[in-house]
């Protein structure tokens, strides 16, 4: 993206993809497992799968390369496999040093691998938002170039059982997510909210100004001239992208700047509010409390005593 605002986005809202484990298997199999985390992410590497959750749809068909995200459910059973006989249940291992995925073979094992999503409060808010109860990333799809490429190196971290590969796999989380949101934007009628309207090319001008400076008292006239549209047009395709309107977009990316600020270094509110656009320390202290339910003081408080609580705890 032009001016890269989801990278932006995700370094604000601390999006992280992590592995979590997964299993490799022959012959029928089933696996039906709770869901703990609010955003998780199930890929098939190699084989064929039929995904079912509480979504209330049928059963999404999964291919080699294949992702689906998993959007606030509380179950997914996940079937596959030839042969005859039961199908054998199978709990997906946690990690990625068991024997059996180390072991795996992509030439004749069905291997599933999943993660889920970890983002700040705010974050949770954004991305939930975004997508839909059950996304499918098609690996075949055109969006998808880089998918199948990852996911592949993937999995030869996680069956070399090589030197460094716990710090590889991790690394290779972060990206696998990038790619899935990056094809899922590219293949897939988005619900309205921020990454619809970051995807959105005849907006893109306009978010470029807000982004690149969010402290400036932009004004409707303004932005819809920079998207080259007329006030009216402009505002009503922003809140058709985004379900909420230009300014009130500004004022939300201001308070998840100001979150991270907050949270992250010792800037003085009142600076915090002039470096934001807001006329004086009430005013900005009021708008955060409004968005956020507390004020700067008191965020900044309760977020580091977490952040030390659980590295206390680590």
């Amino acid at each position: 993206m032009s001016g890269d605002q989801l990278s932006e986005v995700f370094d604000v809202v601390e999006v992280r993809g992590v592995l979590s484990g997964g299993f490799a298997v022959r012959g029928p199999w089933v696996s039906q497992t709770p869901i703990a985390d609010p955003l998780k992410f199930i890929a098939l590497v190699c084989g064929r799968a039929r995904l079912t959750t509480d979504a209330g749809h049928g059963p999404i068909e999964l291919e080699p390369g294949d992702v689906a995200i998993i959007n606030n459910r509380s179950w997914l059973k996940l079937e596959g496999g030839t042969g005859d006989g039961p199908p054998r249940d199978v709990i997906p291992e946690e990690g990625f040093s068991s024997p059996g995925l180390i072991g795996a073979d992509s030439d004749t094992d069905d291997v599933v691998i999943g993660g889920r999503v970890d983002l700040n409060a705010a974050g949770q808010a954004l991305l939930l938002q975004a997508l839909p109860p059950v996304g499918h990333v098609r690996a075949s799809a055109a969006a998808a170039t880089n998918l199948r490429g990852s996911l592949d190196r993937l999995f030869d971290e996680v069956t070399g059982d090589r030197i460094g590969a716990a710090f590889a796999i991790r690394q290779y989380g972060q990206l696998l997510l990038l790619e899935v949101l990056r094809a899922y934007v590219g293949q897939a009628e988005l619900p309205p909210g921020w990454l619809r309207v970051l995807a959105d090319e005849r907006l893109r001008p306009a978010l470029s100004l807000m982004h690149a400076e969010p402290g400036r008292p932009w004004g409707l006239e303004e932005l819809a001239r920079a998207a080259a549209m007329s006030r009216t047009s402009f505002a009503e395709r922003f809140r058709t992208m985004a379900d909420i309107s230009p300014l009130a977009y500004l004022n939300r990316w201001r308070m998840l700047l100001a979150r991270r600020a907050l949270r992250d270094s010792d800037v003085r509110v009142g600076s915090l509010a002039a470096e934001l656009g807001y006329g004086s320390e009430s005013a900005f202290s009021t708008a955060f409390k409004r968005e956020v339910g507390e004020s700067p003081l008191r965020y900044r408080y309760r977020v580091r005593n977490a952040s030390s609580a659980r590295g206390e705890s680590a």
